[in-house]
């Protein structure tokens, strides 16, 4: 089974890569000689994840799969939300994502946040949406050189660490994209071989 992954992020596509079993062969934009920018423009994370799969869709016509995913924060009314890759302005930049969002929560309590990944996959030109959560807490500080986004500011519910303190194989234990991807896989599961 082959897909396109609907990114340009190399960090998304590694995460990915070491969920889906090897006989899903996973194609980024790169991968696929497909060199554009595909906007976000929408104002929810599944019409962004569908505007990624369908361009992709409508430019190869193979099976694809894109996702959006945000950083909700309790305290901070949804924000990043929706415009969390992008949170600082443009251009996107995960360093001046965590300065601000770190600045915005100064001296408040509640850290409560989670991560809402949702997956739109287009198969056999029929579009399907599967979703994952994280629930966890913003830091005081960033903690942790690995991953990416906002993982170093990120400690998940039933852990002590940041994802960014995690490697790849103990973030995905918690995962939002990983509990996506899991309902990606298990509709793979049942769909027939062609």
């Amino acid at each position: 089974m082959q897909l396109i992954f609907a990114t340009n992020n190399p960090n998304k596509v590694k995460e990915i890569k070491k969920i889906l079993p090897s006989h899903i062969e996973v194609t980024s934009l790169r991968e696929a000689g497909i060199e554009i920018e595909i906007p976000e423009p929408h104002d929810s994370l599944k019409e962004n994840a569908s505007e990624k799969s369908r361009t992709i869709f409508n430019l190869t016509h193979q099976n694809c799969f894109s996702e959006d995913t945000g950083l909700i924060v309790d305290a901070l009314h949804g924000e990043p939300g929706v415009k969390s890759a992008r949170y600082a302005g443009e251009p996107a930049n995960d360093e001046k994502n965590i300065e601000k969002l770190l600045h915005n929560l100064k001296g408040n309590d509640n850290r409560n946040a989670y991560f809402k990944t949702i997956i739109s996959l287009i198969w056999d030109e029929k579009e399907y949406w599967f979703e994952g959560i994280c629930k966890g807490k913003i830091t005081q500080e960033k903690t942790g050189y690995l991953g990416f986004g906002y993982d170093p500011v990120f400690i998940p519910d039933g852990s002590s660490l940041t994802f960014a303190q995690m490697n790849t194989e103990e973030k995905n234990l918690f995962s939002h994209r990983k509990k996506a991807m899991a309902q990606l896989l298990k509709f793979m599961e049942d769909v027939p071989v062609k």
